[in-house]
């Protein structure tokens, strides 16, 4: 796996992929900035007047609902279509859905009208969506972590019909048939507002290149989660402001001398029980 991963990042940095985010206004700076900090091209278009237009030309669609608005989830809509038309894979990163009935439906809706090739988001968010209960404040929850976020990966994916991304201590991705656990980053990660954000959008980066999304999540995990190590090891204890900094200066450093290595293992999915790893 450490070869595939390698060659993904080289394949992105070559490529220099536009990633189109339609995301919210409190990620907005940091999001364009670690994208352009792992070696792609973003772009933050939001006007229905020209989402459509933007998404056909873009490599990947970002759709964020962090800062929920009836026109964004228009815009999101429009996008999302014409990316569909276009060939281009979309994500959507359900931000504080179960937090509202609103963010749910908005993100339910989103799914029902456009074809999603990677959903990401912490335990809560996805079961949620999945038809789910569990504990939510404001648009955090638990950290996700076990046997029970793998089968909760499983059904939704299975629900939702489409790559599933549940993120916590351990990550999980799945398309109910086949996935992985990746592992690693920091607890400064979840300091840091905009990180999951942003791992989004560096899982847009590389699903630009990689079309299989289940691969392309898979990379962006590894890659993400060394660049928190890496961060947290620089920034020396100083806390989530130099963090911050730090990260986007590991994901710029990242290559072939930092390579994650032995941080994703293969998902053996049962028919029978749902889940299981090794």
């Amino acid at each position: 796996m450490e070869k595939e991963l390698g060659e993904r990042l080289g394949k992105l940095r070559k490529e220099r992929p536009l990633v189109h985010n339609i995301t919210n206004t409190v990620v907005t700076n940091f999001t364009a900035n670690g994208l352009l900090a792992l070696g792609a091209s973003p772009v933050m278009a939001y006007a229905r007047e020209e989402v459509a237009d933007m998404a056909k030309v873009a490599g990947a669609l970002v759709l964020n609902i962090g800062t929920l608005t009836a026109e964004l989830v228009e815009a999101c809509i429009i996008a999302g279509k014409a990316a569909n038309e276009a060939g281009v894979p979309v994500l959507l990163d359900p931000v504080g859905a179960g937090a509202t009935p609103y963010r749910t439906e908005s993100s339910l809706r989103i799914l029902r009208e456009v074809k999603v090739a990677i959903v990401r988001g912490n335990a809560a968010e996805i079961a949620h969506l999945a038809g789910e209960v569990r504990e939510i404040k404001g648009v955090d929850a638990g950290d996700g972590s076990g046997e029970a976020s793998v089968e909760l990966a499983v059904r939704a994916a299975d629900k939702l019909g489409t790559v599933v991304a549940v993120t916590g201590r351990e990550d999980v991705i799945t398309d109910g048939k086949k996935g992985f656990i990746v592992t690693g980053g920091d607890e400064l990660l979840t300091r840091v507002t905009g990180s999951g954000c942003l791992l989004t959008s560096v899982m847009g980066a590389f699903a630009a290149v990689e079309k299989d999304p289940l691969q392309a999540g898979a990379a962006a995990l590894a890659w993400y989660g060394a660049a928190g190590e890496i961060a947290a090891s620089a920034a020396g204890g100083r806390g989530p402001g130099s963090f911050q900094v730090a990260l986007l200066d590991a994901l710029a450093g990242l290559g072939e001398a930092n390579v994650p290595k032995g941080v994703v293992r293969t998902l053996h999915i049962s028919p029978v029980t749902g889940g299981g790893a090794r």
